[in-house]
């Protein structure tokens, strides 16, 4: 088998480097997509995929942990000020045993929320990522990315109000403007979105569980835990925002533990692709968070839904 160094050339880390900094944060998959596409590419790329097989680890994973470790840094950096005010209020809350602001209560939610798939992550990342890291199973549970992506918008759109609960709220609204005018007092509970400092701890837990999606190849982790703060009542913006907070630790968390690879034999050669795919990861990834809260602000999943069913099920006939 031809070395690791002869294999990953600094073309390829480049390339590697953008598509894990994009899909990372985009709902397609990082994971999936760092598979298929060399899978797909062919030649020296399929090398890379193939050298997978392998249950002690290889070379190609050590080079994607260092991109992960890149992605997590662009969104610390991104979201300095969130993760200022987050560490802080969750310092206080130590001291003084009490939550009184929604940034402390944010805080702990995501404290909660990282807890299942970090302890779901130790268990299982291993025999997943052996068992089902193969193109056509990447392809499988690409195609499932998609049909969830799709089911979490339908099942948000069906909770949303219909012109009959509009209709009903003016009739109320109507009906309170006349009374408040001959002199009433009518109390009023607007039904206001929920916001992320509305989230109980059991919507927390759901939707970290629901990152745990992301262990198998073509499972997007933004995008599952999106559609679980979606399921919970929050809006896409927020529900976004949720995701990339969560995503955070523990990304940073898997690609530090993982790290130390990079010192023993699986980094022999690659260290400077290495550097170089990292680089092009975190310059990526910081792009995509911008784009991506803007897009969320106004827009839903489903393009990335169709996406994911599209190039899944192209991967599931490839690959067959």
């Amino acid at each position: 088998m031809p070395s690791c160094q002869a294999m990953l050339t600094y073309t390829q880390a480049v390339v590697i480097g953008a598509l894990q900094g994009i899909t990372e944060l985009f709902p397609i998959s990082s994971l999936g997509h760092s598979v298929l596409v060399p899978a797909w590419l062919g030649g020296s790329w399929s090398e890379l995929v193939t050298q997978g097989d392998s249950d002690s680890g290889t070379p190609y994973l050590a080079f994607v942990v260092g991109l992960h470790v890149a992605t997590a840094i662009a969104l610390l950096v991104f979201y300095w000020r969130d993760w200022v005010d987050i560490v802080t209020g969750l310092l206080t809350t130590l001291r003084t045993r009490r939550i009184e602001t929604s940034t402390q209560r944010l805080a702990w939610l995501v404290v909660l929320a990282t807890v299942p798939v970090g302890i779901l992550g130790l268990l299982l990342e291993h025999p997943l990522r052996t068992l089902f890291a193969k193109p056509l199973a990447a392809g499988l549970f690409l195609t499932l990315n998609g049909v969830v992506l799709i089911t979490g918008e339908v099942l948000r759109r069906r909770s949303q109000p219909t012109l009959a609960d509009y209709g009903r709220r003016f009739a109320e609204a109507e009906a309170r403007a006349k009374a408040i005018e001959e002199g009433y007092f009518v109390a009023t509970a607007e039904e206001e979105p929920v916001g992320l400092g509305d989230l109980s701890i059991k919507d927390a837990l759901i939707i970290g569980v629901s990152q745990a999606g992301a262990l198998f190849a073509g499972i997007s982790r933004s995008g599952m835990t999106m559609v679980g703060g979606l399921l919970r009542g929050l809006d896409h913006e927020d529900a976004a925002k949720f995701a990339f907070l969560l995503a955070t630790p523990v990304i940073l968390a898997a690609g530090v533990l993982k790290l130390p690879t990079l010192a023993g034999p699986q980094g022999d050669g690659i260290l400077g692709q290495v550097l170089v795919g990292s680089i092009v990861a975190g310059g990526a990834a910081y792009l995509a968070v911008r784009f991506l809260e803007r897009y969320f602000k106004s827009n839903s999943l489903l393009p990335f839904a169709v996406y994911s069913l599209a190039f899944g099920i192209a991967s599931v006939a490839h690959f067959l």
